[in-house]
């Protein structure tokens, strides 16, 4: 029993969630909450960040949920020890961190929607993107040759300090970016400026790229084009991150390397033998057997050999395509009552019990859940309108 459950909220998971659910969670709260996508979700997005930073560290995450989040900050996380929430974002989609983000440009990260059947046969999709590339007509300057000149506003800095009162005595600094020169510390006159670019030093162009989609991938996978990110002046370019996003399939599970399916049955074809199909991602029909004498039981697991995935390392080796059985019973009064004997005689004999005078002969009754949590709520809706007695306060 975990003492809070704070994070794992955040995350939208469950305590007893695997390190790769958490992971999956983090994933697309961290995309949908980042602040080039949502500029006002900045609390959110660190937040999000904690609370991974936490459960995803076997140690943090049994200390949190001995403790909660007292226990974290005892343990040396407390106010501003947690990690940049950016740098926890590039390490997870392979950014590198701070000192790669000062050296290069920043990682653009896209989440692509992929099937189950594009996981196991292989697919080829266009991605249409917008990226800054740097102007060809000024060079990445922004203007003329010699029309940058250093930002007398900020001198040079590209921010600015103000200083606000906020009581009596007590004065607090606000650094913010310089408005004149957009924090580069540099400004260009406005009738030296590129007609190109407007002085911005890069422009916006469209860019398709095909990400081919191997046999075997997985969920959250990683695909990276380097270099294919945003242009900047005296920066290399950032990579173009692809992460594949599995939709849930209306069959099918996947389970590492192999495929979950459920298959409903009859009595009789578990306990007489059956023939069913099955139709596989790559739309082949499997043909299954189950022989007389051999009773299926409910939830009995059976797997088919390299019917499973594909393994990305040899496509042609496959994972365990594993069924579980549910066994649909018969409705009420499907078997006369002259054949029981005969039933009664090919199956193994049941329990009998001595019935004596002192026990009690009781009646089994359908049982309707949805109809007892009405009748409940009723009684105690009723229960709370019966007016209480006891000690009433006194009126004048």
């Amino acid at each position: 029993m975990v003492k809070e459950t704070g994070y794992y909220d955040i995350l939208g998971v469950k305590p007893n969630s695997t390190p790769d659910e958490i992971k999956k969670a983090y994933r697309k709260l961290a995309l949908k909450y980042h602040p080039d996508k949502n500029p006002n979700e900045g609390e959110k997005f660190k937040l999000i960040s904690q609370a991974y930073e936490v459960l995803s560290d076997t140690k943090k995450r049994d200390l949190y949920d001995q403790g909660g989040e007292q226990a974290i900050k005892e343990g040396g996380m407390s106010g501003g020890n947690f990690s940049s929430p950016m740098d926890i974002f590039d390490m997870f989609f392979g950014g590198g961190g701070r000192m790669n983000r000062e050296k290069r440009g920043k990682n653009v990260v896209h989440q692509l929607s992929v099937s189950l059947e594009d996981l196991y046969n292989g697919a080829s999709k266009k991605l249409a993107l917008q990226k800054n590339v740097i102007c060809d007509n000024c060079e990445g300057r922004g203007g003329k040759k010699g029309a940058v000149e250093k930002c007398t506003t900020c001198k040079g800095r590209g921010i600015q300090v103000h200083v606000q009162q906020i009581g009596p005595g007590m004065v607090q600094q606000i650094q913010t970016k310089c408005s004149d020169c957009r924090g580069e510390g540099e400004r260009i006159n406005p009738k030296d400026r590129c007609k190109r670019c407007s002085g911005n030093k890069v422009i916006r162009e469209k860019k398709i790229l095909e990400v081919y989609i191997k046999k075997g991938m997985k969920d959250g996978q990683k695909i990276v084009f380097h270099g294919e990110g945003d242009q900047e002046p005296d920066l290399e370019p950032g990579d173009v991150v692809i992460v594949l996003d599995q939709r849930e399939h209306d069959l099918f599970q996947r389970q590492d390397d192999n495929l979950i399916m459920t298959m409903a049955i009859q009595l009789v074809d578990a306990l007489c033998g059956f023939k069913k199909t099955i139709e596989t991602l790559d739309g082949r029909i499997l043909v299954i057997t189950s022989y007389p004498g051999e009773v299926i039981k409910p939830n009995h697991l059976k797997s088919i050999l390299n019917e499973g995935m594909p393994l990305q390392k040899d496509p042609f080796e496959k994972g365990l395509l594993i069924i579980q059985f549910k066994v649909m019973f018969p409705s009420n009064n499907w078997l006369p009552l002259d054949r029981i004997p005969l039933l009664e005689s090919l199956l193994p004999h049941r329990q009998d019990i001595m019935v004596t005078d002192e026990m009690d002969m009781v009646e089994l009754t359908e049982f309707d859940m949805q109809e007892q949590s009405r009748r409940y709520r009723g009684e105690a809706y009723q229960e709370d309108e019966q007016p209480r007695s006891g000690v009433q306060c006194q009126t004048s």
